[in-house]
């Protein structure tokens, strides 16, 4: 268990815990026969992310890599329906899409994701 998965998720959590599985993300690779990733495309609105994206999936698909693909118009009517386009709400989007990616890599699939990403993160070494 890493320590992430041992803090609290918020002030009031104390009770939240992680619970680990008895069927690991390497056991799902296993069964895959590849390893679990995220392909994040990224650009302005109508630069070609998800055709290229959705192109990739299909090719993939036909060799017999488990995928799924994440669009950012698509995950608007669901999961992000509550969000706006603010600045706040733009991080927040993406923030939901990364924690989503991150379970299905968890599962084992090649995450294909096709967001708009109009800020730059900083560097994790703060160069």
């Amino acid at each position: 268990m890493t320590e992430d998965q041992q803090r609290p998720t918020g002030p009031d959590d104390d009770n939240v815990v992680w619970h680990p599985h008895a069927v690991a993300r390497a056991d799902r690779e296993a069964r895959n026969g590849h390893k679990g990733v995220v392909l994040w495309f990224t650009g302005l609105s109508g630069s070609g992310k998800s055709t290229v994206a959705g192109a990739l999936e299909q090719a993939l698909h036909a060799l017999g890599v488990s995928t799924y693909l994440l669009d950012g118009d698509n995950v608007r009517h669901g999961l992000c329906r509550d969000l706006g386009f603010s600045d706040d709400d733009r991080r927040e989007n993406i923030r939901r899409v990364g924690e989503v990616a991150k379970l299905m890599v968890d599962a084992g699939l090649v995450v294909l994701t096709a967001f708009i990403s109009p800020h730059r993160a900083e560097p994790a070494n703060g160069a």
